[in-house]
């Protein structure tokens, strides 16, 4: 359903609140749709954890770095509104090419952008998804996982950006 199904990121949402408002014993098509809705609203994602500009200047002091985003065409305004739009080297929103992940058109154009190659590319992903479509598209990739929530699950995975450019020293 994912990949056929309509939007891909609308459908791995839809799929996931299904699931959890079923496991919750609330069967609300209404609520839902506005969890699956909310989700898309690049506004909601302006919280950053202290240090992070910081830390993504590091990174970027040693890679290129930039930004792919299932968004609505506003991750740029947010990332602005943060203060680390200026750690990137470019920011490629789902809005507005018209791709999301995890078609791997978003990660060409991305990489396009960055005159970049996917083997000389790697990505930090937030879910088991992105991961599996970033390898898809030839990129090696590493889970962000800050909660820990993957452990237990055998793929690349770091739980802060410290972490990351710890593994990315070792690539």
């Amino acid at each position: 359903m994912m990949t056929t199904n309509g939007s891909t990121d609308h459908s791995f949402w839809w799929m996931f609140y299904s699931q959890l408002l079923s496991e919750l014993g609330l069967e609300d098509d209404a609520a839902r749709d506005q969890l699956v809705s909310g989700i898309r609203n690049s506004a909601n994602w302006d919280q950053i954890r202290p240090g992070t500009a910081e830390q993504l200047h590091q990174i970027g002091e040693q890679y290129k770095i930039a930004v792919i985003s299932n968004a609505d065409g506003g991750i740029e305004d947010v990332l602005t509104r943060c203060g680390i739009a200026r750690c990137f080297r470019t920011i490629t929103d789902s809005g507005l090419v018209g791709y999301e992940k995890p078609h791997p058109e978003i990660f060409r154009q991305a990489l396009q952008s960055m005159n970049a190659t996917p083997k000389r590319a790697s990505t930090s992903a937030t879910s088991i998804p992105w991961i599996t479509s970033r390898h898809a598209a030839g990129m090696q990739a590493i889970l962000m996982d800050v909660p820990g929530a993957y452990r237990d699950k055998a793929v690349p995975r770091v739980e802060s950006l410290e972490e990351l450019q710890i593994a990315l020293h070792g690539n």
